[in-house]
C-alpha cells in the first residue's frame, strides 16, 4: 500500500509539475479542470448521486468553471474568492459539530462551493503576470509538502489525536510535521522565485493550516454516507478528491495571502 501511494503520488505529482510549470495558462486549466470534475463526479457519490444525476452534477460543475473562466473579472473574482471563504468557515464549524447527518442538497451545494471556486482561482493565479506559473507552483508544492510532512510525522511521532471522530488517523503531531515541511516549501520558493521570505512563510503557514480543514471536511462527508474514500481510482490514495481535497480549502488562502501582502491582486 505504501508503495503504491509513493509511486502514484510520484507519477502525478510530475505530471502536474510539468502542466503548471511549462503549458500556457489554457492548456495547464483544462487539465486541471479535468481533475476537478472527476472530483465533482466522485462528490456526487458524497450526496448519494447515482447514475445520470451523478453525470449531471460533474457536467454541471465542469460547464460552471469554463463559463466563469471565460467571463470573469477581477470583482467577479474577489466575490468567488469571498464566497469560497465563506464556505470554509462553514465546513470547518461543520468539523466542530461533527458527529451530525448532513441532507444530501448541503452536501450537493458544498460541493459546489468546494471546487468551482478553487479551480478559477488556481486558473486564474496560474495566468497572473511575470510570476503565475511560479506561483501556482509554490502552492502546490506548499500543499504536497504538508500533506507528506503531516503522513511521515503522523505515523513516526503521531500519538494525540487531531479529530478522532472524523479522521482517527490524523494527529497534532502530524500536523506539525506538516505545517513544518511546508514552511520549508515556502521558504525555498520564496528565495527561487525572488519574493520576500517572511511574507511567503507566513502565507506557507496559513496555507498549510486551512488544508487541514479541507481534508477534514471532506472527511466529514465521507463519514456521512459511511465511505473510507471517495474513489478507488489512485492506488494507495483513493479518488481524485482524496487527494485534491486539502487544495480546495488552501487555493482562496493562498490567493488571499498573495492580496494582502500585496504580491498579487
Amino acid at each position: 500500500m505504501i508503495g503504491a501511494r509513493i509511486i502514484t503520488g510520484a507519477l502525478l505529482g510530475g505530471a502536474i509539475t510539468a502542466v503548471v510549470l511549462f503549458l500556457p495558462t489554457p492548456v495547464a486549466a483544462a487539465v486541471l479542470g479535468a481533475l476537478w470534475i472527476v472530483g465533482a463526479w466522485e462528490w456526487a457519490g458524497l450526496a448519494r448521486l447515482a447514475g445520470g444525476a451523478r453525470l449531471v452534477y460533474a457536467a454541471a460543475c465542469g460547464l460552471c468553471m469554463l463559463v466563469l473562466f471565460l467571463v470573469v473579472d477581477a470583482r467577479t473574482a474577489l466575490a468567488v474568492l469571498g464566497i469560497a471563504l465563506m464556505g470554509w468557515i462553514l465546513a470547518f464549524a461543520a468539523v466542530l459539530r461533527y458527529p451530525r447527518e448532513f441532507a444530501m442538497g448541503t452536501v450537493a451545494v458544498a460541493g459546489f462551493v468546494a471546487l468551482v471556486p478553487s479551480w478559477l482561482l488556481l486558473a486564474r493565479l496560474h495566468g497572473l503576470e511575470p510570476l503565475g506559473h511560479e506561483l501556482a507552483m509554490t502552492l502546490l508544492a506548499i500543499v504536497w509538502a504538508a500533506d507528506v510532512g503531516a503522513y511521515t510525522f503522523g505515523r513516526a511521532f503521531g500519538r494525540i489525536k487531531l479529530a478522532p471522530a472524523v479522521s482517527p488517523g490524523k494527529t497534532w503531531e502530524g500536523v506539525g510535521g506538516g505545517v513544518a515541511a511546508a514552511t520549508a516549501a515556502a521558504w525555498v520558493a520564496a528565495i527561487a522565485i525572488g519574493l520576500p521570505v517572511g511574507a511567503l512563510v507566513a502565507i506557507g503557514i496559513a496555507t498549510a493550516l486551512v488544508s487541514v480543514v479541507g481534508d477534514l471536511a471532506v472527511s466529514v462527508f465521507k463519514r456521512n454516507v459511511g465511505l473510507k474514500d471517495t474513489g478507488t481510482l489512485l492506488p494507495g490514495h483513493g479518488g481524485v478528491m482524496d487527494r485534491i481535497d486539502s487544495l480546495t480549502a488552501a487555493v482562496p488562502t493562498f490567493v488571499l495571502g498573495l492580496m494582502l501582502a500585496g504580491i498579487a491582486r
